[in-house]
C-alpha cells in the first residue's frame, strides 16, 4: 500500500507532465510540493523500487504506466472532490485545493462511484481541469490557448485556471475571470499587461497570470435549432387540438 506523500509525488510528476512533458526534473517536483530537492530524490528512489516511475540520472523522471494509474486515480478523486465541496458545500474555490490535498487519499472507491453520479458525472472540476474518467482513462488533449499569446481584438472563453496560488484565484474571481466567462482582448503590452473587457469592465492582467489562463474558442449556442425545436412542439400541440375538435365519427 502506497502512503499518501507516494501518492502526492506521483500526482505532482503527472501534472508536472501534463504541463510541460516528461522528463521531470528534481527540482521542478521540489518547488512544485514546497520541499526540498534532496527530499525529491530521497522519494523518487523509492518509487523507483516500486517500479512507479522510471528514471535517468541528470534528465529527470517519467511515470510508468501504473505510476500514471495510480495518479489517475488520485486526480480524479481530487477533482471530484473539489466539485463537490464547491457546489455542494459551498467552499470558495479557493478553499477547495487544500480541503481535497487531505480527502483524496481517503475514499472508496465506491464512495468515489456515488460521488460522481450524485454529480451527474462531470468531466472538469470548478478551476477548468479535467477529470479522469472512471476507467482512469487520461482525459484528451485540449486545443486550449493561453489568454497571454492572444491579440487585441481576439474574443475568447476561459477554459481553465491554475489552482496553485490563491491569492491568484481570489483575484481572477474577484474579476470575474472563471472558466466559462467570454472576455475581449483590449491591448496586450510587450511583455507586459494584458488588459481584456469582462462585461463591459476591463481588467489588466500581468503576463504571468494571463499566461495560467487557458482559453478557447466561445462556445455557440445555436439559437436556430432552439426555435426549431420551440416551433416543433407548437406544430405538435396544434395538431392534437385539431384532432380533440374533430371528437368522434358517428356510428353509421
Amino acid at each position: 500500500m502506497l502512503s499518501d506523500v507516494m501518492e502526492d509525488y506521483l500526482k505532482a510528476i503527472y501534472e508536472l507532465q501534463d504541463e510541460y512533458g516528461p522528463p521531470v526534473g528534481t527540482s521542478a517536483i521540489a518547488e512544485h510540493l514546497d520541499v526540498t530537492s534532496p527530499t525529491v530524490t530521497s522519494m523518487l528512489e523509492k518509487l523507483a523500487d516500486r517500479g512507479l516511475v522510471d528514471r535517468e540520472k541528470y534528465k529527470g523522471v517519467e511515470l510508468t504506466e501504473e505510476g500514471k494509474t495510480v495518479a489517475l486515480e488520485v486526480l480524479r478523486h481530487h477533482r471530484l472532490l473539489e466539485t463537490y465541496l464547491t457546489e455542494h458545500l459551498e467552499y470558495d474555490w479557493t478553499e477547495v485545493h487544500d480541503e481535497a490535498d487531505v480527502l483524496e487519499h481517503h475514499i472508496s472507491e465506491e464512495f468515489e462511484r456515488r460521488l460522481a453520479a450524485a454529480l451527474d458525472e462531470p468531466t472538469v472540476d470548478p478551476h477548468g481541469d479535467p477529470i479522469p474518467g472512471a476507467d482512469l482513462s487520461e482525459p484528451e488533449a485540449s486545443e486550449h490557448t493561453r489568454l497571454a499569446d492572444h491579440e487585441a481584438g481576439d474574443e475568447v472563453e476561459i477554459a481553465r485556471v491554475s489552482d496553485r496560488d490563491d491569492e491568484e484565484l481570489r483575484y481572477l474571481q474577484d474579476a470575474g475571470l472563471t472558466p466559462g466567462t467570454i472576455v475581449a482582448v483590449v491591448s496586450v503590452a510587450p511583455f507586459g499587461m494584458v488588459t481584456v473587457d469582462v462585461d463591459g469592465t476591463e481588467q489588466s492582467l500581468p503576463e504571468a497570470v494571463a499566461a495560467s489562463i487557458e482559453v478557447r474558442e466561445p462556445t455557440v449556442v445555436d439559437a436556430d435549432a432552439d426555435e426549431e425545436t420551440e416551433v416543433d412542439e407548437t406544430t405538435t400541440e396544434d395538431a392534437d387540438d385539431a384532432t380533440d375538435d374533430v371528437g368522434e365519427v358517428p356510428d353509421a
